[in-house]
């Protein structure tokens, strides 16, 4: 009869349209939970790397930004480090010397790869370094951090500065002690020079813990304006350190 409505053929018409709801709200889902881009390998070589990645932090970067290598280095050049020591350490033995973060062999490294990274690196991103070579004795030296541009600041982060780690258990010895665990340098201070084109430097880390995290937030056109041009700079791979 003309005027009778089929239970089946509504009920499949029901569920079509259920699907299709189901099938446009996974959609949504899958578009507003897209997940991070995965990061970006500028440079590698060993274990040394450097890379765009996503900043946890901001997304307010100004990226990409245009720095040469060449200002890049001469920004590295800058930025001084020094033991940490209490009131009473002091005491006895007084200040610790301010010596380089970045020696010149690693602002080689370094200096490209920053720069390159910088021009390809999005507003949510923030650029990840990490420089690491063999000592003459057998260990491990590292310097790891971070570096992202907040016009007209630059913040430049530290969380190992020539950090040495001793060598690992040879695990072809049969008779194994306790592995040989990485040693970390004492902790450190960090500071921009010269000092005027310091804005702030900002401390993290978990309270007596090892781990650390030294900003320094830099004004860094102004610094480039004042402070003498380096030699131009051409990539090349880590070697042994040099004299501070």
């Amino acid at each position: 009869m003309n005027g009778t409505i089929n239970p089946m053929h509504d009920r499949h018409s029901r569920n079509a349209r259920l699907l299709l709801a189901f099938i446009g709200l996974t959609v949504a889902v899958g578009c507003a939970h897209q997940p991070p881009t995965p990061p970006k390998t500028i440079y590698q070589a060993g274990l040394s790397t450097v890379r765009v990645e996503q900043d946890p932090d901001s997304n307010v970067n100004t990226h990409p930004a245009t720095l040469t290598a060449t200002e890049v280095g001469t920004l590295l050049r800058g930025v001084r480090i020094w033991e940490r020591r209490n009131v009473i350490h002091r005491l006895f033995v007084g200040n610790a010397n301010k010596t380089r973060a970045f020696r010149d062999e690693e602002i080689a490294v370094l200096a490209p790869a920053l720069a390159k990274a910088l021009a390809q690196a999005s507003p949510s991103d923030r650029i990840y370094y990490h420089l690491s070579h063999a000592t003459e004795h057998g260990e491990e030296e590292t310097t790891t951090g971070w570096l992202s541009v907040r016009d007209p600041i630059l913040h430049l982060s530290l969380s190992e500065a020539h950090d040495r780690h001793g060598p690992g258990p040879d695990i072809g010895k049969y008779d194994r002690q306790m592995p040989n665990v990485p040693e970390r340098s004492p902790a450190f201070d960090a500071t921009f020079e010269p000092e005027d084109y310091l804005v702030k430097v900002s401390s993290g880390g978990r309270l007596f813990a090892p781990d650390q995290q030294e900003e320094l937030q830099i004004r860094y056109r102004e610094a480039l304006q004042a402070l003498p041009v380096q030699p131009g700079l051409e990539p090349r791979e880590l070697s042994k350190p040099s004299q501070r």
